[in-house]
Formats: structure tokens, sequence, C-alpha cells
């Protein structure tokens, strides 16, 4: 299912890239105002930001809904604004969507309708409003949902490099830019990836991509200090191998970016299934201690009878190894025996292993998706990116590699274009408690 994330039983407690050989983070970063048409001062009495929203369909619990909707439902997606962050109500003002494929159950035009936002027939249109320069100061492309065809390696063929190579057709057109924020992972591959990166980069457009999973409540509240000698780390990921998998991955690397160096890049992916996962753990590939001490951070620790091991007997594996030789190994469950997504990590000189587990409110308002959205908004209105888009670079990178592992009968593929090197810019904090949850098939 790829609607929202499965429900979870437990109750929470309250830059410089680049892939060699590209310019610096701060280089690209001193340029992006040179080409801006949006004012990004902030002032708390001004008009909020003006967004368009093109998207792949827009249904109820879809990401259309859980992100853009939460421009004229609110943050507590009831219309009240009762619940954090911030007053309840994002600063942005959604003026415009564009919907790609019509799903009998579509919510667009109702939601024009009682709004007043345009439902555009073009993405062109959706940025100008018909004119002849832009009217937004931000476009989100939402390229989840929806059917569309499965690439020769088993991916969605999601439209995410159409949807931005229209948007930068327009920034091109009126010779100016705006912050363009895409949903999820760049592409199912990597060259479109790639391309959207660099085409962002050549015209100055501030970017962001990625999921909620860096952003939302973890358990415990821990985060991996800036500068740690960090030498290993195991996730746990589990639902839909592409989908699912990503979030994973997102869930690993905003954590691992911390360590001493900044992030360096990636030199090699395979993946592996089934029971010789566990024995490559039990050869030394990836430590059972830490192993352990992901299982141990589990929620739900009554789910399973047996032993973690014992429970996920077919197991999918993706074995990272990074340019610094620091190494991760996710564990996949695919049949959701196993729930939640989880990191521990081992550090040079401590004893402890550090684990959190990522928790996502699975009910109405899907909480998780405010903290996401803010990040975007604070781009938005600084110019800006609030993460840096090089980790979503990255995640994509070693996706597209994993699934290329897997459709050569897992190969270990050496990943010299993931040499993507860049330092962190945003810290985790714990964020405020959710609200009540309501039933996910209600507003």
């Amino acid at each position: 299912m790829q609607s929202h994330y499965p429900l979870r039983k437990s109750v929470p407690a309250a830059a410089r890239p680049t892939q060699q050989p590209l310019v610096s983070r701060r280089a690209f970063a001193g340029g992006l105002a040179l080409a801006a048409c949006a004012d990004w001062s902030f002032a708390a009495a001004a008009p909020p930001k003006r967004v368009a929203a093109i998207v792949t369909e827009y249904i109820h619990n879809s990401h259309a809904d859980v992100i853009a909707s939460r421009m004229v439902h609110s943050h507590s997606m009831d219309g009240k604004g009762s619940w954090p962050p911030g007053n309840g109500w994002p600063k942005l003002k959604l003026v415009s969507v564009f919907v790609d494929q019509q799903h009998p159950k579509d919510m667009s035009a109702r939601l024009a309708a009682e709004h007043g936002f345009l439902l555009a027939s073009s993405i062109e249109q959706a940025i100008t409003l018909g004119g002849n320069s832009l009217a937004v100061d931000g476009v989100l492309l939402i390229g989840e949902h929806g059917k569309y065809p499965l690439s020769d390696t088993g991916q969605i063929m999601y439209p995410r490099r159409r949807f931005f190579e229209e948007t930068a057709a327009v920034f091109r057109k009126v010779g100016c830019s705006v912050p363009v924020f895409s949903d999820k992972h760049l592409s199912w591959n990597w060259a479109d990836a790639k391309w959207m990166y660099d085409t962002a980069r050549e015209l100055k457009v501030p970017m962001m991509a990625g999921s909620s999973i860096p952003c939302l409540w973890r358990h415990p509240a821990v985060e991996m200090k800036l500068g740690a000698r960090a030498t290993e780390a195991v996730a746990l990921s589990y639902g839909p191998l592409e989908g699912y998998g990503f979030h994973g991955l997102e869930g690993l690397q905003c954590l691992v970016e911390r360590r001493r160096g900044g992030e360096t890049g990636v030199a090699a992916v395979q993946f592996m299934q089934g029971p010789e996962v566990w024995e490559e753990m039990r050869k030394g590939r990836f430590s059972e201690e830490v192993l352990q001490a992901a299982v141990g951070a589990r929620e739900n620790k009554t789910r399973f009878k047996k032993p973690f091991i014992e429970q996920v007997k077919n197991p999918a594996a993706f074995f990272i190894e990074y340019r610094d030789g620091f190494k991760a190994t996710m564990v996949h469950d695919n049949k959701d025996g196993h729930n939640e997504w989880i990191v521990a990590w081992r550090e040079q000189g401590r004893k402890e292993m550090p684990a959190t587990s990522f928790w996502t409110q699975e009910a109405r308002p899907l909480g998780h998706f405010a903290f996401l959205l803010q990040g975007i908004e604070k781009m938005i209105y600084t110019g800006k990116p609030t993460w840096p888009v090089e980790r979503t670079l990255l995640t994509t990178g070693v996706l597209a590699a994993a699934f290329q592992s897997r459709q050569q009968d897992g190969k270990r593929l050496e990943t010299p274009h993931l040499a993507i090197r860049y330092e962190p810019t945003f810290t985790w904090k714990d964020p405020a408690a959710p609200q009540p949850g309501r039933p996910l098939q209600g507003m």
C-alpha cells in the first residue's frame, strides 16, 4: 500500500557537496539568489508565500493530500489549526494544482471550488497562473501514487523528471526561478536524478527532495553527534521494496552523514535476498551486535514470538560500502512481519550502541508530514534548502544501484558516480508531541 505508512500501535513521548567534480555547496548556495524572482525575507504580517502543487493524483491520504492539503486544512488537517507546529497553519497559500492522472475519487476539483485555487490544465499554467511570468513563490512536485509502468528493474516510473523538466522549461522561458521541492527519491533511475540535480544547479533553483522520515519523531530521541567516529550502521526497514526501502535509506543517511569528515559518497552497493543474508552476517559482513541493538529498539517488542533472525526468514539486504570505509547494511522485511524503521550504529571508543526507531503517526492528521512541510516552508521563505538535496541524490543512487544489483542476481556493483560529498546542514530536534489521532477514513 502506498497511501500512508502501515499502522503502529505505540504512543510517542512528548554546505558543501558534492559529487566530484561538481562545484562546492558554498559556491552553489552563494549564487542561489541571482536568478530568483521571489522576495524571501520573512515578515509575520506579510501575505503567505504562494505555492503551486504538481501532483500525479489527488485522493484522500495520498501524498498530495497529506502535504498540499495542509495549506488549506491546516496542520491538524481539520481546518482548525489547533495543533503545532507553528500556529497550526503553514505560512503558505496553495494557489494552483496540476493533476497528471484523474482518479475516480479525485478530490482536487472539490478543494479548488472550496478554497479558490486554480485547477491548472498544464504545469506551465500552474506556475504562471496563465500569465507570462512566475506567479508563485515555490513549487511542490509530488510524483507519488497513480498508475504508471514499471521499469526493467521493477521500479515504478513516476514522472518526477518530467514534472521537473516542464517546471525548468518555464524557469528558462521567464528567465528566473523559485524554490522547488520534489517528494521522495528524485527518480527511479540515476540518469534522470542526476539530470534534475544538474539542471537545478544550472538554473540556480533552490531545491530539496526526500521524505518525512528525517524530520519526525524518534524513540528514543537521539541524534548522531556531529563528527562522531562512527564505523558501521545497521538499519531495519519493511514493506514495498522501493517505496518503503527508500524511507529506510533516508533514515539511515540522515544519521550517518553526521559522522566524522562529513559525507564522502558510496563506493559499492549489493542487493541480497533470502537466508543467505543471515549467513553473510555470521561470516562477519555485518555485525550481529549492531543488528541486535537495532532489534532492541523496536517499539512493538511483542509482535514476534521468535527471535528476529528466526522470524524474518527471507530478508532483503542492501550492503552499502562508503568511500571512507564506513559500512552500512539495511535489512528489509518484504512480508511486513517487521514494521518499523530503525537505525543502530557503532562508534569508536563507545561501548553502548545508539539506536532509534523513526515513529510515524498512522492516523489523521499524519503529523509527520507537518514537519516535512515546515522544512519546505523554510526553504521557500529563505531561498536556502533546509537540508541538502545531495542527501536525496545519494539515497536515490543507492536505491537505483540496489535494484540494478537485484536484476543482475545480486552482483556487487561499484558506484563511482556516487562519489557525492556534502556536509549536513540540518540538525534534528525532538518535535512537539502529536495531537490525538483520528480515523484515516475521516477528514
